[in-house]
């Protein structure tokens, strides 16, 4: 699918397909659905996921339209959230889907907020650990990306490097990576080979930068490379939003596994 750059020289994701309540339902097989920004739906044979879902609220102007909105959702087995960032953590989102979702799940520190902030007993995770809803695992990978320690105005306590994750999700069908938020780590190019990876591609200093994008995307040349994270939010100075798609597709081994979704649209494996 193509992409536009707008006249701020801002790489736009194309048009939203609008979710329906059959993206919810039973389905024979796996699918993955890009929900803008940096977040994901996983529809595994009925099981369905969302990881850093933002439907709602956002503090910032944005690019899309919503694919879906919290009244929209019909079921939902878990929610993951990868780090505290308001653009990951989306507290009215988490709020509003509290009554269909039946686990959340973060970091200690992001389970202690959905308790404080949003009434919900989230379940807090160290790296390393597994989850298992139905007969998908879950396993929260490190990520490097505590830039509040180098802000003044966070200095009021200390970011812990255990506070933001990534997913390694193993399904019926296929292995999905949903990196993160993250400096590229020596651990990340080393991890069992994924079918799909999730792909945040920031050219930005507390995310991948684009060279080490391409090197981790050459590390597993043969997995699909689904984009996320750019073309969002209506912010042309913000590199942490302003991925550009074609960097990826002109610099990595076997270009045509780069899939630019929709927000909101299918993808099947």
């Amino acid at each position: 699918m193509q992409f536009n750059i707008n006249e701020k020289g801002q790489a736009v994701a194309p048009k939203t397909m609008k979710m329906t309540s059959e993206d919810f339902e039973k389905k024979d097989g796996t699918s993955i659905y890009w929900l803008g920004g940096a977040g994901a739906m996983i529809n595994s044979y009925g099981t369905v996921i969302m990881i850093d879902p933002l439907l709602e609220g956002f503090d910032m102007p944005l690019l899309i339209d919503m694919p879906t909105t919290p009244k929209d959702v019909s079921h939902l087995d878990a929610i993951f959230i990868s780090h505290v960032d308001n653009d990951h953590y989306s507290r009215s989102t988490c709020r509003h889907l509290k009554n269909i979702c039946k686990e959340y799940h973060s970091s200690f520190y992001v389970a202690t907020l959905l308790k404080e902030e949003c009434g919900i007993d989230g379940i807090g995770h160290d790296i390393g650990e597994h989850v298992h809803i139905h007969d998908i695992d879950i396993e929260f990978t490190p990520a490097d990306h505590a830039w509040q320690n180098h802000v003044e105005k966070y200095n009021y306590r200390v970011w812990e490097d255990r506070e933001y994750c990534g997913f390694y999700i193993t399904c019926r069908d296929a292995k999905i990576w949903y990196v993160g938020d993250s400096k590229l780590l020596e651990s990340q190019l080393h991890m069992d080979p994924p079918d799909v990876i999730l792909f945040d591609f920031a050219d930005n200093p507390v995310h991948i930068g684009l060279n080490n994008a391409y090197k981790l995307a050459n590390t597993y040349p043969h997995a699909k490379l689904i984009l996320i994270h750019w073309g969002s939010v209506d912010a042309p100075t913000a590199s942490a939003f302003n991925g550009n798609p074609q960097n990826i597709i002109d610099n990595v081994v076997n270009p045509e596994r780069v899939i630019i979704l929709a927000p909101g649209q299918e993808y099947k494996l």
